[in-house]
């Protein structure tokens, strides 16, 4: 009878660990579930990455800008060398209120100062003022013959290019690896571009007098 009783007594218990036991292992579910609101909070991070693709996305739009500006280039181009032209039929380059066959090189030096070097060089004296990115051949009485621009606005143009605006050089000359270009501006003047082998593109130009520069240094 006794022995009956105990078993009854341990099958309880057993019956009591077994439930708690059960109850225990579904705290962990419960808890799970509660694990999910940090889950929801990783997509709130999701805004926050959005915005660093924005950073980045910035210069697209600058990317579609560059074919529209090819257009302009030619135009700006064409307009460079047509300005070049009207200056040439003066004696004049850009960056420069001196002519040649008009303006002494004693005018220039009252006005600029002294130039940066002076160099003998084929039919005359050539005084260079480096700042200004400008050039002149003066002959033995100090007139003006020549005035080159080194503008780096030039460096960009190509003889097609320059070929589109002003057709045909009327003669092309070679000094080293240098080609001359010429181009007749007026009666007076040429106007020329000196394109390096090596880039293809104008290192520099010259307009010219050729008259002017027959009164040499041996004169």
């Amino acid at each position: 009878m006794h022995t009956i009783k105990r078993m009854k007594l341990l099958a309880a218990a057993a019956a009591g660990l077994l439930a708690l036991t059960a109850c225990q292992s579904g705290a962990p579910s419960a808890s799970s579930g509660t694990s999910k609101p940090p889950e929801a909070a990783a997509p709130s991070q999701q805004p926050g990455a959005a915005t660093t693709p924005e950073a980045p996305a910035k210069p697209v739009p600058s990317s579609p800008a560059a074919p529209s500006n090819a257009e302009p280039d030619s135009a700006s181009v064409e307009a460079q060398l047509k300005d070049m032209l009207v200056l040439a039929r003066k004696g004049q380059v850009k960056g420069s209120e001196f002519a040649a066959h008009t303006n002494l090189i004693d005018e220039v030096e009252k006005k600029w100062g002294k130039a940066d070097q002076i160099d003998s060089a084929g039919k005359g004296l050539y005084a260079t003022y480096k700042k200004r990115g400008i050039t002149f051949g003066f002959n033995k009485g100090e007139l003006i013959f020549d005035v080159r621009s080194y503008d780096p606005e030039l460096h960009k143009l190509t003889l097609p290019a320059i070929e589109k605006t002003l057709g045909k050089p009327k003669e092309t000359a070679k000094n080293g690896d240098d080609k001359i270009y010429v181009f007749q501006a007026s009666e007076q003047f040429e106007l020329k571009f000196v394109i390096p082998a090596a880039t293809g593109k104008v290192d520099h130009i010259s307009v010219f007098s050729p008259q002017d520069a027959k009164n040499n240094m041996a004169g």
